[in-house]
């Protein structure tokens, strides 16, 4: 064999073993990393993460490495956390370490660090300090939130009252009336529900949040720093969410165009008010354009999003329980009766609905992955140590379905949630809007929606299923990034 034959076959030989080498080396420098799979150069943990099952396959690696490991998401370093206490004692106990949005690299395109729900650091700080001040002096201002979703709930009814009872896909019929109370707050008022641009953004929102979920997203997750230069299905999502920009971007030139400073309409005259008054002394301020448009579509898209889904899956369980549909009602009618409309402090006195509601969102788990997280600074986790910058994934669907703390975690029972007299019981593992720092901007006006919404939806209707209970099929449509629901039809009959 001649001499540069067998320089090609030790090269051959040698680079795959020296490329394993130095990522093996690179998994454990700059501190103690916990333990994980080993991974393949470029590939990383490919083998052991599915890209269709991403959240299922965490569970799997949890039971040998416990419950903080590491993997490589392709060439990107991942600190996965599963189960309720190391999940707190990450976001809670050393809340201000895992205070940084990790990369989300599916829609980092459009964001691109800025809005609050993907921002770091003081922009961070400023926006999520400003969108509570607003949503709260809105939300208690001339019309209360408990007002606005009373009102949209009357709207809903009288929508359900128009199918006599025919079967229906409620997929839009509950995007519509729950997007416009969050509607009401950043654009100053409510959609027609005939207005078919207002059809058009739901469906944009439903779509994205899909495509956030497939198995192409996360594999764009995984391998970015190619996949962005790639045609493909992993592309369909920095479109849609580039439609809502604009639609936005049109309703701040709208709002900017008819501006009174001194009489704010919604966020966005609160914000362009506050970016008027900074600018001139602080050209660099957070206060901009930019951040207007993408926290008003932070809160637009989460705010119609994760409610309508939770209420469409539990309206999917509820059929598949009607037992419960049934104690619900009844507790409804003891409670509230049948004529007066249904308020937010009612739910002090029933314990059942509460639970079954509770029980509704721990069992549907709408973000079972959570948001990633960053470390901001080198942090000393367990034993290990975590460099600065490190991704880590909270697995908030592995604290919903805690064996410790939930006896049976994965049937629909709403007694996780009532002590032995039927009172109402908290959990500390039920975290579905996460906790911490990073904890759900509009997790009080979600709670209040999605009991509103029940009992005055119950108060007026049955649910009737066109299969009988057996056979409806509660398995996520997708399962990734978001637990999808069912697509399915139902008949909402007059009680």
């Amino acid at each position: 064999m001649e001499f540069g034959g067998i320089i090609t076959l030790f090269l051959a030989l040698c680079v795959p073993c020296l490329a394993i080498l130095i990522a093996w080396k690179r998994m454990h420098k700059e501190g103690k990393l916990p333990p994980g799979p080993t991974p393949l150069p470029f590939l990383g943990n490919l083998l052991q993460v599915r890209t269709d099952a991403t959240f299922q396959s965490f569970l799997e690696l949890s039971k040998k490495y416990g419950p903080v490991f590491t993997v490589y998401m392709g060439p990107r370093r991942v600190v996965v956390l599963c189960g309720h206490e190391a999940v707190k004692e990450a976001l809670v106990d050393q809340a201000e370490e895992f205070s940084g949005r990790g990369e989300l690299a599916s829609i980092d395109r459009n964001f691109q660090g800025h809005g609050v729900a993907l921002a770091n650091g003081d922009r961070w700080r400023i926006l999520r300090r400003f969108s509570l001040t607003v949503l709260r002096d809105f939300g208690m201002g001339k019309r209360s939130i408990e007002e606005r979703i009373q009102e949209e709930a009357g709207f809903l009814l009288e929508e359900f009252r128009k199918t006599k009872g025919d079967p229906i896909d409620p997929t839009f019929f509950l995007s519509r009336t729950v997007s416009n109370v969050i509607s009401s707050l950043v654009f100053g008022s409510r959609f027609d529900y005939e207005d078919q641009q207002f059809l058009y953004l739901l469906r944009l929102i439903n779509e994205s949040f899909i495509e956030m979920s497939t198995p192409w997203a996360q594999l764009y997750d995984m391998y970015s720093g190619i996949m962005q230069y790639l045609p493909g299905r992993h592309n369909k999502i920095y479109n849609l969410i580039e439609e809502l920009k604009d639609f936005i971007a049109s309703r701040v030139k709208i709002n900017e165009a008819s501006l009174d400073p001194n009489s704010p309409r919604d966020f966005i005259d609160c914000f362009l008010v506050r970016m008027h008054q900074i600018k001139k002394d602080n050209p660099q301020t957070e206060f901009n354009l930019k951040n207007l448009v993408l926290t008003t579509l932070n809160l637009f898209f989460a705010g119609t999003e994760t409610v309508s889904s939770t209420l469409r899956y539990g309206f999917l369980l509820l059929m598949k329980h009607p037992e419960v549909e049934a104690k619900v009602q009844e507790e409804i009618d003891q409670v509230i009766g049948r004529h007066r409309i249904p308020k937010a402090e009612d739910r002090m006195q029933m314990p059942y609905t509460d639970a079954v509601i509770h029980e509704i969102q721990r069992f549907t788990d709408i973000v079972p992955m959570g948001v990633p997280h960053t470390v901001t600074r080198d942090t000393h986790f367990r034993g290990y140590v975590l460099p600065k910058g490190t991704d880590v994934f909270p697995l908030i669907g592995s604290a919903l379905r805690d064996p410790k703390y939930f006896q049976k975690p994965e049937a629909f029972e709403p007694k996780h949630f009532l002590d032995e007299q039927g009172r109402f019981k908290k959990n500390e593992a039920f975290v579905p809007f996460a906790s911490g720092k990073r904890v759900c901007l509009g997790e009080a006006m979600a709670r209040m929606e999605l009991f509103l919404y029940f009992t005055s939806i119950l108060q007026n209707f049955s649910l009737q299923s066109l299969v009988p209970p057996s056979e409806i099929d509660i398995t996520p449509k997708i399962s990734g990034f978001g637990n999808i629901p069912p697509t399915y039809k139902l008949c909402i009959v007059a009680r």
